[in-house]
């Protein structure tokens, strides 16, 4: 989300008054030409930062209401669309958000209108992606309108991991003499200055739909495996995540190449 800088202040919990001139800097609104912007989330602690940072919280439970699984997501996926000013198969006039944060937590679990259980997993969010581009057909008002980027964090990892999961083309050259003539990938760069908080190994895996915007690779799986070998827009800070999306939703003008 970009808003680093906002955890620190809210560590550090300032009393001198600019830990909350910073908060307001930093909300979404000021920050993307007013953004409407929520989060379905059942995390308290993600439900706190978010209404920091100027997003509207929602309650997932109150989305996850179906009992039936099929029916499950092909409901949750019209809510959700409904959100952002898509109905029916058509644009409505007012949208009551610009961008929807479907927040889904491992091994969570949330509780139907039947006072079921249900596991917020991998295969749910795989069937709720799908539920989403069925109701977004190419060709359709809705496809024409409609961005979904779908990330997957590796959550806490060890350096050790980089063996396996790095995204540094250099790597096994680092300790050549010729290192020193691989030019900075531009996501380690911040205008002419190397970036110190860069993480190479175990990344946010991010895949992103947009009809006529995005390019098509040919990645078939979301796994970090296919998307270094098949993906088609390669890395980007994590940082600079939520303003690209900004930026197709011409919220915020255009960053990098």
């Amino acid at each position: 989300m970009d808003a680093y800088e906002t955890y620190l202040d809210m560590s550090e919990q300032n009393t001198d008054g600019d830990s909350q001139r910073n908060l307001v800097k930093q909300s979404i609104p000021d920050r993307f030409m007013g953004m409407k912007a929520a989060v379905l989330t059942n995390n308290s602690s993600l439900k706190s930062f978010s209404a920091t940072l100027g997003f509207h919280v929602l309650q997932l439970d109150e989305l996850l209401r179906a009992h039936n699984a099929d029916l499950q997501v092909n409901v949750e996926a019209r809510e959700l669309l409904k959100l952002l000013g898509f109905q029916e198969g058509k644009v409505v006039d007012n949208n009551q958000f610009d961008v929807v944060f479907f927040h889904i937590g491992a091994g969570e679990k949330v509780k139907s209108n039947e006072s079921k259980v249900i596991a917020a997993d991998v295969e749910y969010a795989d069937a709720l992606v799908a539920g989403i581009m069925c109701q977004a057909q190419p060709g359709s008002d809705i496809s024409s309108r409609l961005h979904l980027s779908v990330v997957m964090s590796f959550g806490n990892v060890l350096e050790d991991d980089h063996s396996k999961f790095s995204v540094s083309k250099s790597f096994n050259e680092k300790n050549s003499y010729l290192s020193t003539l691989f030019p900075s990938q531009s996501y380690a760069m911040k205008g002419e200055t190397p970036r110190k908080d860069v993480r190479h190994h175990s990344p946010m895996l991010i895949a992103q739909w947009q009809h006529g915007v995005t390019r098509k690779d040919n990645a078939g799986r979301f796994s970090f495996e296919d998307f270094k070998e098949r993906g088609g827009n390669l890395t980007i800070p994590a940082d600079r995540f939520l303003h690209e999306v900004a930026f197709k939703l011409w919220k915020a003008p255009k960053y990098g190449a």
